[in-house]
């Protein structure tokens, strides 16, 4: 479907990527990784057109459809979310409107008879034809599917869409890609503005899509459970894995330690080299070998490895003092704006419990823990038990760093006591050393900002922690290190999070906003998420991606039976290929990357996806 010949991007420090070759077909599923400007998101604005390649070309078949989903969504309209979808396909517009001039003026006309009523009795037959083909009389059915299985309520679809905030507008933006089914879905950050519920009703819904999905996530489960295919952009090139994330970490885990072996031998050989060199080129005699020697060392392709930055980071959050036996009682707690978000929730927290608050975004999650910090009004009463010392993580509290100071002033601010003679190993520990202490907290992304509001958290030891989206514009690495934080974590603690991977086996309540109320339950994640998916959801999720009409469209128009013949073999060989390259990838998914047949097997693998490209080109010219 898509090719890159030799593709290349290069930036003033030097080149994200260089001399690229790939091919991404229809059906795959693929996710993109890598460090944090490696190039993920540039990767994909030059699928689009958006930024122009340094070197090489993408070659992108004729008509293509490319839905891109960006971390940076600009919406300005006074449309309301449903009117910004429905009015969001030309084709459709354009067909519906073509419409109801023809009736309307079938309506007035009574020259029964005449050529040219007759030709727009023809039109008609023709638009409404096109319009079905378009799926055009489900498309209001359609929209509110994608909707709904997104987080809109019935209510909120007819709110104009500027009234809505940031995450929500994302939403939308991602509601009117999937409604309008392009033929390669492009995703940067997906579930960033997500809660579970609408994460996994996503996860069905690409799962079953038939087209090609490219996809950067820092969610974890999100890509195992999406993507059968791997690309990593390491060392200014573009590794190509056929497996899906975890599957990938593991053999890119027993490559790295392959090439590790491999760099230390050849660092020794180039050492011993370099001390011949040295030997023997002040000697005539020898002058000769010893240019040899040079010339060898100079052809000599050094083996690149690219450095773990999280292999040594550890974190612990300290304990400041035992609590009592309970930390934290809430009597009669209600909170109220424009419409109730809570009432009457009346509960205890005893000391040691790991409650996770889930529930639909907008329900008052982050609300609560305000409450609960006292840090905006509310009914009813809230107690802390004895000797409770609250370490508190808001959602928005990388935000809050000052701008201007620097990395070591933002620590310096807040540590107290002995600990000052340690920020320095501390900031190590979260990645920040060396002249990167210095740098103003201005110029950080959002992951290293985060990484610094979770390092000043450890300055201020505590016994229970209250957090917020913790994993916010974290990396799958950074998550993994502060969830095992947690875990051996000796206080209590209260986390809101979308993130299941990260939850999984972290908690031992959830806490679930519903219908106002608060509700405790005591079974794992997966469990909740089964009771909290209606099967009516489900049912909609799997009729939305499994109908051709509301997958990838692919109109064949009427052809000759000898054509159509063709076409027919064609599509079976195309689904008889696509079985032995899924066949192949669950062979090479078991097969050791040592093993001695690991190579054919790639080759085997390439061929076929070869072969498949070949097959679609084919079908496309069939089908024209």
């Amino acid at each position: 479907m898509i090719s890159f010949e030799k593709l290349g991007y290069f930036l003033p420090q030097g080149f994200l990527f260089s001399g690229v070759s790939l091919q991404i077909n229809r059906g795959d599923k693929i996710g993109l990784v890598g460090k944090n400007g490696a190039g993920k998101s540039t990767l994909l604005r030059l699928l689009t057109g958006q930024t122009a390649p340094s070197e090489g070309k993408i070659h992108l078949p004729k008509d293509c459809r490319l839905g891109f989903l960006s971390q940076d969504i600009k919406i300005e309209t006074e449309l309301s979310v449903f009117s910004f979808l429905e009015q969001s396909n030309p084709d459709l517009n354009r067909l519906k409107n073509r419409l109801e001039v023809i009736n309307e003026d079938l309506t007035i006309r009574t020259d029964y008879e005449s050529q040219s009523y007759l030709n727009l009795l023809d039109e008609l037959a023709e638009c409404n034809e096109a319009f079905q083909i378009h799926d055009g009389y489900n498309w209001e059915e359609k929209i509110m599917s994608v909707l709904e299985g997104l987080g809109f309520s019935k209510e909120n679809v007819h709110r104009p869409l500027s009234t809505f905030s940031g995450g929500w507008k994302m939403r939308a933006e991602l509601a009117r890609i999937l409604v309008n089914e392009p033929d390669v879905l492009l995703l940067d950050e997906p579930t960033n503005h997500l809660d579970i519920l609408s994460i996994a009703w996503l996860e069905n819904y690409l799962q079953r899509f038939l087209g090609a999905v490219i996809l950067i996530s820092h969610d974890r489960l999100f890509l195992d459970n999406v993507t059968k295919r791997t690309l990593e952009i390491t060392l200014g090139k573009i590794l190509d894995y056929p497996f899906g994330y975890s599957k990938y970490k593991e053999r890119r885990a027993e490559e790295s330690e392959r090439l590790e072996n491999a760099k230390k031998q050849q660092d020794k050989e180039i050492k011993q080299t370099e001390m011949l060199i040295e030997k023997f080129r002040a000697k005539q005699s020898k002058a000769a070998f010893a240019q040899s020697l040079i010339k060898k060392l100079d052809k000599t392709e050094r083996i690149e490895i690219e450095n773990d930055s999280y292999a040594g980071m550890r974190v612990r959050f300290p304990l400041s003092v035992q609590p009592g036996k309970w930390v934290l009682n809430m009597d009669g707690v209600g909170k109220s704006y424009e419409t109730t978000l809570f009432h009457s929730v009346s509960i205890s927290v005893g000391r040691g419990e790991k409650i996770a608050l889930l529930g639909p975004n907008g329900v008052g999650k982050s609300s609560l823990l305000k409450v609960i910090m006292n840090q905006i009004e509310y009914d009813g009463s809230v107690e802390y038990g004895h000797n409770v010392s609250i370490g508190y993580f808001a959602q928005d509290q990388a935000e809050k760093l000052d701008p201007n100071r620097t990395i070591f002033e933002t620590v310096d601010h807040v540590a107290k006591g002995e600990i000052r003679l340690q920020m320095r190993s501390l900031l190590g520990t979260f990645l920040f050393s060396g002249e990167d202490i210095h740098k103003k907290v201005g110029v950080l992304s959002g992951g290293e900002r985060t990484r610094l509001a979770l390092c000043q958290m450890l300055l201020s030891p505590s016994n229970f922690l209250i957090l917020d989206e913790p994993t916010n514009h974290l990396d799958i690495p950074s998550k993994e290190i502060l969830k095992n934080a947690l875990v051996n974590y000796e206080g209590t603690f209260l986390i809101v999070s979308h993130d299941r991977e990260f939850l999984s086996g972290l908690t031992n309540r959830i806490w679930d906003i519903e219908n106002q109320g608060l509700k405790i339950h005591h079974f794992e994640l997966d469990e909740y998420l089964k009771y909290k998916t209606p099967s009516e959801v489900k049912e909609t999720v799997k009729k939305a991606a499994t109908d051709p009409k509301t997958a990838v469209t692919q109109t064949v128009p009427k052809v000759d039976r000898e054509r159509e013949k063709k076409l027919q073999k064609t599509e079976q060989q195309i689904e008889a290929t696509e079985i032995k390259i899924k066949d192949l990838e669950v062979v090479i998914a078991d097969t050791s990357y040592e093993a001695e047949n690991y190579a054919s097997l790639l080759n085997e693998y390439q061929d076929l996806k070869s072969t498949l490209e070949q097959l679609m080109d084919q079908w496309e010219k069939l089908a024209v």
